[in-house]
C-alpha cells in the first residue's frame, strides 16, 4: 500500500516560522513533523510513501534527498565526495516518492496527479496532523464496508478554557474540557483508487468541499470514529503545545 501525505499548503497561520520551509518541515525535537508521521506509519508496516509537495518543494526535496547527512555526523571528502555516516543512527528502510505537484493546486488535484503512482488501495493524510489511531483497525473498517472513502472522525483538542453560564453566572469551568462532543475529520484516511475518478487534474479541483460531499451524496463515504488522541499544528500555539508533549516524553504518536 501507499501512503499518500498532503505537504504542498502554505501554512499561513504559523507566521514567521513557514515563510522559510513548508509546514510539515516545522521541527519537533530535532526532526521535522513530516518525519514524525512518516515513523508512525512505518511503524505498522507501511513505508512505501508518496509525497505531493508544492510549497516551498526544494526544502521537502532537499531533506530526503541528503537524509542521512541530515540526520548524522559525518565525515565528507570534498576532493573525492566521499561521504561517511560517523554515527549511523535513524536509519529507515522507507520508500519515499516526492513530487512536486504545483504551488497553488488544490487537494483534490494533488492526488489526481498522483494516480499513475497509486494502488488499489492507499492510506492518505495531511502533512501537519499526528495521532495515536490503530492504522490496522482502521484499515480493516475500510475493507470491510467496501465504499471508496474512509475518513477518521476526531474530536478536536480543546485550546482554550471552556465556560457555560446563565444570566452571568459561571455554571461550569474547566481549562481543559473537551471543546466539541462532534467529529472532525482528522486525515488518517484509506481511499480505493477509483475514487479519483471523481476528480480532475486542475488546480481548482477541491477534495473537502466538493468531491468529499458528492462521495457522501453517493454513499461511498464512511466514517471511522477515533477516540484516542489526535493533534493539528496549524498555528503556533499548536506548535509549542507539540513541542511540550515531546519534551516531557508525551508524545502520543511515538510507538514502541
Amino acid at each position: 500500500m501507499k501512503v499518500v501525505i498532503l505537504a504542498g499548503g502554505y501554512g499561513a497561520r504559523l507566521g514567521n516560522v513557514t515563510e522559510a520551509i513548508p509546514k510539515p518541515m516545522v521541527r519537533i525535537g530535532n526532526k521535522p513533523l513530516l518525519w514524525h508521521l512518516m515513523r508512525y506509519y512505518a511503524s505498522f508496516g507501511h513505508k512505501d510513501f508518496i509525497l505531493s509537495v508544492g510549497f516551498k518543494a526544494d526544502v521537502i526535496k532537499h531533506f530526503f534527498f541528503n537524509y542521512y547527512s541530515q540526520v548524522n555526523d559525518f565525515t565528507i571528502n570534498l576532493a573525492t565526495g566521499g561521504f561517511k555516516s560517523l554515527n549511523n543512527q535513524n536509519t529507515v528502510d522507507w520508500n519515499v516518492t516526492v513530487m512536486d505537484t504545483g504551488v497553488d493546486t488544490l487537494k483534490g488535484a494533488r492526488l489526481k496527479r498522483l494516480e499513475p503512482h497509486l494502488d488499489d488501495v492507499n492510506f492518505l493524510t495531511y502533512g501537519d496532523g499526528l495521532s495515536d489511531v490503530d492504522l490496522d483497525v482502521l484499515l480493516e473498517f475500510h475493507r470491510s464496508h467496501g465504499k471508496m472513502l474512509t475518513i477518521s472522525g476526531v474530536h478536536p483538542p480543546a485550546r482554550f478554557g471552556n465556560i457555560e453560564e446563565k444570566n452571568g453566572n459561571v455554571l461550569f469551568f474547566n481549562e481543559k474540557r473537551q471543546s466539541s462532543q462532534g467529529f472532525i475529520n482528522g486525515g488518517f484516511m484509506v481511499f480505493n483508487k477509483s475514487l479519483l475518478k471523481y476528480l480532475r487534474a486542475d488546480e481548482n479541483q477541491d477534495l473537502e468541499t466538493e468531491t468529499f460531499q458528492q462521495l457522501a451524496d453517493d454513499g461511498e463515504l464512511m466514517v471511522y470514529k477515533h477516540e484516542g488522541n489526535w493533534e493539528c499544528v496549524d498555528t503556533g500555539r499548536d506548535l509549542k503545545h507539540i513541542e511540550q508533549l515531546w519534551k516531557e516524553g508525551k508524545a502520543f504518536w511515538v510507538r514502541g
